[in-house]
């Protein structure tokens, strides 16, 4: 197993400073970038942990606090596990987090993270790849649609409201997107329905993305994180798999 190295870095923005976790592979070799945004809990050890996963494939993992604007991580008290009974306060609680975080303010520190992983003596030259969850699947796809030349790859699993009839959805920035997609659907997900991922699939298709788009059976929103009751094993297992095949081809 390859052993890794991380370490907390602060970023400066235009809206101030964003706290985040860097991790690569150890040693002095480049490796190619991947921004890694998170879901609406936030950057903690958990996410901490799948970046080093990903790290350990060989990759150079750049994990931002997006609600920086809001405070430094946690920016609310975290159990070690969330539970379905206390979930519901928990994200009551991060809703003036997540208001800060507007799709312009959100583009505006992508530039920065881009910039920085660039930037890094880390990681090689040439487009990055990004993975999001939940919120951060969304943040994926407005990144691959906002600065397409600086994408190769993007996937996004259990997204939410990525298709919706907001005239500032994700989805509508599609004919700009250069990058290769994946998205790993939760199964029956309230905050992207059926609806929805059709909507998707024929804005990406009418705008000649590549991509691919599966429905994980049985999984809930939020299956790949851990640290929560709606963790699926086998899921995050398949999305493992997917995210590594789409960066080893594309990256």
């Amino acid at each position: 197993m390859t052993v890794v190295q991380g370490s907390s870095v602060d970023i400066t923005t235009p809206d101030g400073t964003a706290d985040a976790y860097f991790v690569h592979p150890s040693g002095n070799d480049l490796h190619p970038a991947v921004l890694l945004l998170m879901d609406a809990f936030g950057l903690r050890p958990h996410l901490r942990s799948m970046a080093d996963r990903l790290a350990g494939a060989g990759y150079a993992v750049l994990v931002p606090n997006v609600f920086h604007r809001y405070g430094r991580a946690p920016v609310v008290e975290l159990p070690e596990f969330i539970n379905p009974a206390e979930r519901p306060e928990i994200i009551q609680q991060l809703g003036p987090a997540a208001r800060t975080l507007t799709p312009e303010g959100a583009m505006r520190d992508a530039a920065v993270y881009l910039d920085w992983l660039a930037a890094s003596p880390r990681t090689t030259d040439g487009p990055v790849g990004l993975t999001g969850y939940c919120m951060g699947a969304g943040l994926a796809l407005r990144t691959a649609g906002t600065y397409p030349d600086r994408v190769a790859a993007a996937a996004g699993f259990h997204g939410a409201y990525l298709a919706t009839d907001a005239p500032d959805s994700p989805h509508l920035l599609a004919e700009h997107i250069t990058a290769e997609l994946y998205f790993g659907h939760a199964d029956q997900d309230p905050t992207n329905p059926a609806e929805q991922i059709d909507r998707l699939d024929k804005a990406l298709n009418a705008a000649g993305v590549r991509h691919r788009a599966e429905v994980y059976e049985g999984a809930h929103h939020g299956f790949t994180q851990a640290d929560t009751a709606m963790h699926s094993a086998e899921a995050t297992e398949r999305h493992w798999t997917a995210l590594l095949d789409l960066f080893g081809r594309t990256l």
